[in-house]
């Protein structure tokens, strides 16, 4: 049988998985860590991504069985090669936020500001898009931006050095700020405002179709290693955190809270995107002393709402609501305090973040009354599950298979081997089985913990 294979280059590390092309059995598995990086400046070096998915290809194996092979990778990151093709400097994370000031300034560049973004593009720029991180490198830089040749993202340069293919597809290009998914073309006059010198037609590469193209970003991937059907929403719970549900129309939200993003397989991905998530119940066991497991043991002996304790989670700033300059806090501390109160709070912070952004895609009219996901890391904890259920009010679906980024990877690589489309490699392999949580907290209880949430947000 032809085997397939799946990246997955994150923030952290890359993944790779190697799987059947016709029944999506996994046939081996390969990991390697990236460097650590924190706000306000998250930079890598390109080159490490590389070695790392030598390594990862290496120790998942039958590297001269594979047939087919897809890069996904982190979305935004900025990569700017010279006229020899090589790295100029170290690539800019999606959660870089040095760029603030200059997704600011961009905001006031078009007369309709945020209204003007979201139709040209279907979203407002912000710090981690990498239209943000030209605009400053074009103003701290100068001499590197003027060596630009080319502008690439982490999947289009990974996947350029791994099969000498350069594009990117649909997906990717539309969290740059300067393509659009309503359109399908760059919108090379967004550019203009950042450098009207530079070529920025010969810079960008060519936006792939589905069918032909070599990877994506990793929001997408993970949504073809659902198997994502229109009205279904996934809640991704890494140390970052996003909101992601499949349209078949693209969305134009000038709040600037949901991302008019394209999928990989034609149709649209509007998607709210979070900084601080798994994070912050990693922060909290440090502060309480405790493993995760027992963590969740903690969060889940106390009842919903933490006895009036709220977290509002922005330990590094945050990207939704857009405050990159934001802390986080925590309110309503009485003497009584118990352990197990302030660890709730802060699932139930988290967790009331990303249901705003629920919240906000459902307002951009997208149908969100399908299934909904849970997956990431955060996946794994018994009181992320349950405690989204609860404040959720609705059952909550998680996958049996833990790394849905390089499944769908794998499943892009498969359908471009194969010639069968995605939806049918998707149903061949029965993605998106899993267990379901249901709520057992009373709906008033959930409604007065996200009222509390929404005041001490709003205060801030």
């Amino acid at each position: 049988m032809p085997l397939v294979a799946g990246v997955d280059s994150s923030t952290q590390s890359t993944k790779v998985e190697v799987r059947d092309a016709e029944t999506g059995r996994l046939a081996g598995h390969g990991w390697a860590p990236h460097p650590p990086t924190s706000p306000p400046r998250s930079e890598q070096d390109p080159e490490i991504w590389w070695r790392a998915l030598g390594s990862a290809r290496a120790e998942a194996g039958r590297v001269d069985d594979i047939a087919a092979i897809s890069v996904a990778a982190q979305q935004h990151g900025l990569v700017v090669l010279d006229a020899r093709d090589e790295v100029l400097r170290p690539a800019k994370l999606w959660n870089d936020t040095e760029s603030a000031p200059d997704a600011a300034w961009l905001l006031g560049q078009l007369p309709d500001g945020a209204a003007g973004w979201a139709g040209a593009c279907g979203s407002v720029p912000v710090a981690a898009f990498t239209i943000s991180k030209l605009s400053w490198l074009h103003r701290t830089e100068p001499e590197v931006f003027a060596r630009i040749a080319r502008v690439l993202l982490p999947h289009d340069w990974l996947a350029w050095r791994l099969t000498g293919e350069l594009g990117t597809d649909r997906g990717d290009a539309s969290g740059t700020g300067y393509w659009s998914a309503a359109s399908g073309e760059y919108r090379l006059d967004l550019l203009e405002i950042v450098d009207q010198d530079l070529d920025w037609a010969a810079a960008l590469p060519p936006v792939l179709a589905p069918e032909a193209a070599t990877g994506t970003g990793d929001n997408m991937a993970a949504a073809l290693g659902l198997g994502l059907r229109a009205g279904d929403v996934a809640i991704s719970l890494g140390t970052s955190g996003t909101v992601f549900a499949v349209s078949d129309a693209p969305t134009a939200d000038s709040t600037g809270a949901v991302c008019g993003f394209a999928d990989a397989t034609g149709r649209y991905l509007p998607l709210v995107c979070t900084l601080n998530a798994t994070k912050v119940t990693d922060a909290t066991a440090h502060l309480l002393g405790v493993d995760l497991p027992e963590l969740d043991e903690m969060a889940l002996a106390t009842a919903p709402g933490s006895g009036g304790i709220v977290f509002v989670p922005y330990l590094d700033g945050e990207r939704t609501p857009n405050r990159p300059d934001a802390t986080g806090t925590i309110s309503g501390l009485r003497s009584d305090v118990a352990r197990e109160q302030l660890a709730r709070s802060a699932f139930e912070g988290v967790v009331c973040g990303l249901l705003d952004g629920l919240d906000a895609v459902r307002a951009s009219g997208v149908a969100t009354d399908g299934r909904l996901f849970l997956v990431g890391g955060g996946a794994r904890s018994g009181a992320y599950r349950q405690i989204l259920a609860d404040l959720a009010q609705r059952p909550v679906l998680v996958t049996a298979e833990d790394e849905l980024v390089a499944l769908g990877a794998c499943v892009q690589a498969a359908a471009r081997h194969t010639g069968v489309p995605i939806a049918e490699i998707q149903d061949a392999w029965a993605l998106g089985m899993g267990t379901t949580v249901d709520p057992v907290a009373d709906p008033d209880a959930a409604s007065d913990v996200r009222a509390a949430y929404a005041s001490a947000r709003d205060s801030g």
